[in-house]
């Protein structure tokens, strides 16, 4: 616990195979403090070392300082560039700490979060454009992994949490990660008002601070295909760390050659991608990265999107269900027909920790 004088030594920071009871009542916990059993699997990102607490502070011995604010820790690294404008505006506010003035919004049963109504296209992609503003369901995709039961599953990028509600209807015990303070805050109110039980906090995936060993899954969707590829190898080998011993890891990546993805390459001019455009992928230089992580496979994810969901079919006007209904329909032809999953535009790659 973090509210503990006594700081763990590095036996404590081994990797381990034992799950971590996450579930936690609210109301005992100060607004100012992350989650108790949160903290149990906290360390510092920049050296590992175990975290103590203060009114509003997450400290290591090592002098390294994190605000917490509204009981969400912010852990991102000051000095380092930030993939993201909002990492750069959650660290104004860490630096701000609990002085900082953030808009309070008070979300009744059945209605949607105002983050999500107004952010439902940036964040689920193109083909969910035409929900802003006009939105009277959250859309939760259906995750494709074995019943959680109980195992801890960490997302990387998870912004208002999508699919830590999907894997903590499926039986795990998520904990969501993203630079976003402003994401988090959405993510933490839905949780509340759906009735999840999820922990998250702001973090980098390229710096992930947790213990090493703890999860059973690690799971990315629509995130590392927006940053530069050292920075995803720099992630995955973290996310080798945070592993358990035969952990896996699923995290959705784009295919250089899909039919959608080489539209979207010919319309930029096949120049470099920059700032948060998509970063495509072949296939051998996929499976060459997530090695860093142990045995690993590709399958599909879908084609001509690279993000709707066939669960999410009754958001969609009929144009776009027809889309949606092709691509899965292709999509499972692959299985029997493996080369049309060379020209997939969505992939998963799955990779299990040795």
């Amino acid at each position: 616990m973090l509210g503990s004088s006594r700081h763990l030594g590095t036996d404590d920071l081994e990797e381990s195979d034992h799950r971590i009871d996450m579930t936690s009542s609210a109301q005992h916990l100060s607004p100012s403090s992350p989650n108790e059993r949160l903290s149990e699997i906290l360390v510092c990102p920049r050296d590992k070392l175990p975290l103590s607490e203060r009114p509003g502070l997450l400290l290591c011995r090592n002098g390294h300082r994190y605000s917490v604010v509204e009981g969400i820790p912010i852990l991102l690294l000051a000095e380092v560039e930030q993939n993201h404008i909002e990492g750069t505006r959650s660290l104004l506010v860490a630096e701000a700490g609990e002085k900082a003035e953030l808009p309070q919004f008070n979300v009744r049963e059945g209605e949607i979060d105002p983050f999500v109504r107004n952010a439902i296209g940036a964040t689920n992609g193109s083909l969910y454009q035409h929900l802003v503003g006009n939105i009277s369901e959250y859309p939760i995709p259906s995750l494709r992994l074995p019943d959680g039961q109980g195992k801890l599953f960490l997302e990387i990028g998870c912004s208002w949490g999508r699919w830590c509600i999907a894997a903590a209807r499926k039986g795990y015990q998520p904990v969501g990660i993203d630079p976003s303070l402003k994401g988090i805050r959405a993510a933490r109110r839905i949780a509340r008002q759906l009735g999840i039980e999820a922990q998250y906090l702001v973090a980098d995936g390229r710096y992930l601070p947790f213990r090493n060993g703890v999860f059973d899954q690690v799971f990315s969707y629509s995130v590392m295909q927006h940053i530069p590829k050292g920075d995803v190898r720099t992630s995955l080998q973290e996310v080798r760390r945070v592993l358990r011993a035969g952990g896996q890891c699923q995290v959705q990546m784009p295919n250089v050659f899909g039919v959608r993805c080489l539209y979207h390459q010919l319309r930029r001019g096949f120049r470099a991608a920059k700032d948060f455009e998509v970063r495509y992928w072949r296939r051998r230089e996929l499976s060459f990265a997530f090695d860093s992580i142990g045995p690993n496979y590709i399958s599909v994810d879908g084609y001509f999107s690279l993000n709707a969901q066939v669960s999410d079919i009754r958001f969609f006007p009929r144009r776009y269900r027809v889309l949606v209904c092709a691509s899965d329909f292709v999509r499972k032809l692959s299985r029997t027909f493996p080369p049309f999953g060379w020209i997939a535009d969505s992939l998963y790659v799955t990779a299990t920790r040795e």
